[in-house]
């Protein structure tokens, strides 16, 4: 008996953990971004559906409590931080924009995203009505100064 125990815990011992192994293929920058309100979020592209808001929803509130602002570059997201900036592609044109999150939506299925009008002109996906976009957060430290995204309207012409 003593001697199987014996056994027993030397087979424990040099049966511990194994040596951490690095895989060389790691990316060595962080993937994670601090979302507004201090929550993390992963920073990787995502792919979708977005549509979005119609006119005559301009002045409405929010869900962030803001008011809707038909001409601003702004998103609604169903779950990322409000104030949490996006990069968005349209995969068929290959246009980008940056637009910031303050409302909730779509609620669609098969949606992702729901642009304001001014974000949907800058991306022309307005006659399509919905288009194929990849969109990534993005930090906003790592933003050049003329990047910054916009907080006024943009004028219509």
């Amino acid at each position: 008996m003593r001697r199987t125990l014996l056994s027993a815990g030397l087979l424990l011992a040099l049966s511990g953990p194994a040596p951490a192994q690095s895989t060389p293929d790691a990316p060595s920058v962080s993937q994670e971004v601090i979302t507004p309100g201090g929550r993390r979020a992963e920073r990787r592209l995502q792919r979708g559906v977005a549509s979005y808001y119609a006119r005559s929803l301009h002045g409405r509130r929010t869900a962030s409590g803001e008011r809707y602002d038909h001409g601003a570059m702004t998103v609604a997201h169903k779950s990322l931080p409000f104030g949490t900036l996006l990069r968005v592609e349209d995969e068929r044109t290959g246009r980008r924009i940056l637009v910031r999150v303050n409302d909730r939506g779509p609620f669609v299925r098969g949606r992702v995203l729901d642009l304001s009008g001014a974000a949907a002109d800058r991306l022309r996906m307005r006659r399509r009505g919905t288009a194929r976009i990849a969109y990534e957060i993005v930090d906003p430290s790592r933003l050049p100064s003329r990047q910054a995204p916009p907080k006024r309207k943009v004028r219509h012409i």
